[in-house]
């Protein structure tokens, strides 16, 4: 695999990365099995898209594309804190309407960004066209405050009533938190992060598309897998930590696989090597715990 190669997968899973952090968020902090990204992160994308389209600034528009996501996070934590519906069910319904949202903000199926300037332009030189070192290095500094950020605020008082309304909502209730409040609150912080990592996704590919969400949670799902199974939780930095490299490693085997010859692998055959790798994420653990159970008997 060439240089360039490796540094587009690395651009990729920083990106990830940022995904990855938003459903760690919600499937391990708050436990709530949210499918709301694969419509966020194209909303993102869709906002950011038609902004600069628009001529305006690139770094307003990640930041109002961060707020959109939140506001879809919001409402799916709404329509199950609120209204009872169920948890899954609620960001199906979410994720479903966006599509048609995501279409509406566009207005059309795809938007074309090459040649216009993104987040990356100031730093990026035209004479030594060196995008495929300065993105991932953009992207590295972004990915790092934002886990920076998040260590700092879990540490706060709200960042804690947070995690004890995923961890215990009754004795979080009974200890004064509103966890309907955690909730709307933690399932926007995580779709801001999403749709972020949208908007920034656009400009490293050239433009924006309808499909591009499909998956997306897949995806941030395993890199919180494969991070869980390189680093054990013991706190919170290292949860956080294991999350952005669980989604570098991710991308990187990803390259590996479509860039070995002797597989015979080609970009069509993207689906299936996603559906192993997350497959083999998820029977790690478990064989890693068989081994330990193996390994404590022995010794005792």
């Amino acid at each position: 695999m060439s240089l360039i190669s490796l540094m587009g997968a690395l651009e990729i899973g920083l990106i990830f990365a940022l995904v990855a952090l938003g459903v760690l968020i919600s499937f391990r902090l708050l436990n709530f099995p949210d499918l709301t990204a694969d419509g966020s992160f194209p909303l993102g994308g869709a906002v950011a898209a038609v902004l600069i389209a628009g001529g305006h600034d690139p770094w307003l528009a990640c930041g109002l594309a961060a707020i959109a996501g939140a506001a879809a996070g919001w409402l799916t934590a709404w329509l199950n804190v609120r209204l009872g519906i169920l948890q899954l069910l609620a960001s199906i319904l979410v994720m479903i309407a966006l599509y048609s949202i995501n279409l509406r903000i566009m207005g059309a199926p795809n938007i074309a960004l090459i040649g216009l300037p993104t987040v990356f332009t100031p730093f990026v030189s035209t004479v030594n066209d060196n995008a495929w070192l300065i993105q991932p290095a953009v992207l590295a500094v972004i990915v790092v405050l934002a886990k920076l950020l998040l260590d700092a605020f879990f540490a706060s008082e709200a960042g804690l009533a947070l995690r004890a309304t995923g961890a215990n909502p009754r004795m979080a209730r009974a200890q004064g938190i509103s966890t309907d409040r955690m909730t709307l609150a933690g399932m926007a912080l995580s779709n801001a992060l999403i749709a972020l990592a949208g908007a920034l996704y656009v400009q490293t590919q050239g433009g924006a598309d309808i499909s591009m969400g499909i998956g997306t949670i897949v995806v941030g799902l395993a890199a919180v897998i494969i991070g869980e199974t390189l680093l054990p939780p013991r706190s919170l930095w290292l949860v956080t930590l294991a999350t952005v490299l669980g989604a570098l490693l991710y991308r990187l085997l990803i390259a590996l696989a479509l860039n070995a010859d002797f597989i015979g692998l080609q970009a069509q055959d993207l689906n299936l090597i996603t559906a192993v790798l997350v497959g083999l994420a998820l029977v790690l653990p478990k064989i890693k715990a068989k081994l330990r159970n193996k390994q404590g008997g022995r010794t005792a």
